[in-house]
């Protein structure tokens, strides 16, 4: 089938275009819409703006409130009512952990959950949910673990501080060494300084926002991987650390606990003994070897790409066979609304 979807999570999107429909993406540099951007996904074209209204497609595939408006304005139609849609969540909920009523709740179409956690958490209000749990394509088992130190991808960590667990870096550290990969790393130094006690020195390097191929081979020589997140959904560089044979040393919360079994690394809130568990792998490269090659496979059988595009094919299908194609009024959902 023909899916229109905007091109927003970089990663997820690497994974999503992957599949074996035609992908209609829409380009308009002046809204900030780059189609794709020079990636290579061969199932999937791009569409300027001014075009979308001669397009034609199945199923539109929302990631944000602002697209609701966007379809209606540039094609004509209305989604739930004269095309089939579906709207694709991939945050945990905010403000409020458990009372947050989701934007979509009212809008009359399924609402697609990342993690079971966001299902669970979300108030979807009367609206059709489901999940597809995340799959990334595979990197291969790429880990040397040659360096005696600790690795996390964090993006924007300064701006989003205690969600991603920014603030816990220092005392982690007092394990290992840790690189931090990601967008916005290069203001860590200055950020952890202003928060650090006197005297103590800082772990804590910045390691460069590369692209995924370079990324995944600086990773995949550090010994361990941390992921330190608070409140988010399960981060794809955790599953593709995984995926390259890391063990793992994560917080339980959100959906880590799921995605990290025990004989994959550690998964606790207690801080020492994340911090002792960081100091066990840097000290016993043996056994960070073991607990990677238990992450790669549960990964594989959890996270894989194939299971993650069979589980959207059967999703898009679902979603299309429940279009009612009603008629009604075509006034948006959200008017009165914040938009995201």
């Amino acid at each position: 089938m023909r899916v229109l979807v905007w091109h927003v999570h970089g990663g997820y999107a690497d994974a999503f275009l992957r599949g074996a429909h035609e992908y209609l993406v829409p380009r308009d540099d002046a809204r900030g819409w780059h189609g794709l951007a020079g990636r290579d996904w061969p199932q999937a074209r791009e569409v300027p703006a001014d075009r979308l209204r001669q397009a034609e497609f199945d199923v539109v595939v929302l990631q944000r409130t602002k697209e609701w408006d966007a379809v209606r304005e540039l094609t004509g139609r209305e989604p739930g009512r004269d095309v089939a849609a579906l709207f694709l969540e991939h945050n945990t909920p905010k403000p409020d952990a458990t009372g947050t009523v989701h934007p979509f709740a009212d809008a009359g179409i399924s609402i697609v959950h990342v993690t079971h956690f966001n299902r669970l958490f979300w108030d979807t209000g009367n609206a059709r949910t489901l999940v597809v749990e995340h799959g990334v394509p595979d990197p291969g088992p790429l880990y040397t673990g040659e360096l005696p130190r600790a690795a996390a991808v964090i993006n924007e960590p300064v701006r989003r501080w205690r969600i991603t667990g920014t603030d816990l870096l220092p005392h982690l550290s007092a394990a290992a060494p840790l690189d931090v990969f990601g967008m916005g790393g290069e203001q860590l130094p200055a950020a952890l300084a202003a928060s650090a006690a006197p005297g103590r020195a800082l772990e804590v390097e910045p390691a460069g926002d590369l692209p995924p191929h370079l990324l995944h081979a600086e990773l995949a020589r550090r010994r361990v991987y941390v992921h330190p997140f608070r409140w988010t959904s399960l981060g794809l560089a955790l599953l593709e650390a995984m995926h390259l044979g890391m063990p793992v040393v994560a917080l339980a919360t959100t959906e880590a606990p799921a995605a990290v079994p025990p004989e994959a690394g550690l998964v606790s809130n207690d801080l020492d003994r994340l911090q002792r568990a960081i100091a066990a792998y840097v000290a016993d490269p043996g056994l960070a070897a073991e607990h990677g090659r238990a992450a790669r496979r549960h990964a594989l059988a959890h996270h894989g790409l194939p299971a993650f595009l069979r589980r959207w094919d059967d999703v898009l299908a679902d979603v299309v066979s429940h279009h009612p194609r009603r008629t009604g009024a075509t006034t948006s959902p959200f008017a009165g609304r914040s938009m995201r």
